[in-house]
């Protein structure tokens, strides 16, 4: 069964010029790639990307985390996979969200650590399953940005849209 996973290349992963090395890792699943952009990530997106943890203690640095103001990037490479048995292949390879407790081959085992903090830089991020997948890459990309039509979506007129455009 074809399945849709968000893979997102966190700050750390990018800072230390491991994008080449994770993508080819991710390769190896055979998926195909159906979406991918660089997105500078907002306190309000990561909040979001992390609801599910704003009660931990943890919840604000590891939004800090992701909108790159640990690591002096501030951005991350956000892609959609799809294809049979995207988000258990895509995982695998990804690792345990703990780099310690993760296979040393593993993309988090070869390459995350964690801080003194106690934050895990584990460098990518993996939809955990399909409603999730669904919730987090409708979050990072609208339908036309996605080759596929993963989703129901519809054409709409959108009046007083703000966009930034090239003067």
């Amino acid at each position: 069964m074809n399945q849709a996973v968000l893979i997102l290349i966190k700050p750390d992963g990018l800072k230390k010029s491991l994008t080449g090395n994770i993508l080819t890792r991710l390769s190896e699943t055979k998926l195909e790639i159906v979406a991918a952009k660089m997105v500078r990530v907002s306190q309000d997106l990561a909040q979001e990307h992390y609801r599910h943890l704003k009660d931990k203690p943890f919840f604000k640095e590891i939004t800090k985390y992701l909108q790159g103001e640990l690591h002096d990037r501030k951005k991350v490479m956000a892609l959609v996979y799809w294809g049979k048995d995207a988000i258990k292949k895509c995982r695998d390879l990804a690792g345990a969200t703990n780099p310690e407790e993760a296979d040393p081959t593993s993309i988090r085992g070869s390459y995350g650590r964690i801080t003194t903090s106690g934050i895990y830089e584990n460098v990518i991020h993996v939809s955990s399953n399909e409603p999730e997948a669904e919730r987090e890459i409708k979050l990072w990309f609208g339908p036309s940005e996605i080759i596929v039509d993963l989703y129901p979506a519809k054409d709409a007129v959108l009046k007083e849209t703000r966009s930034r455009v090239w003067a």
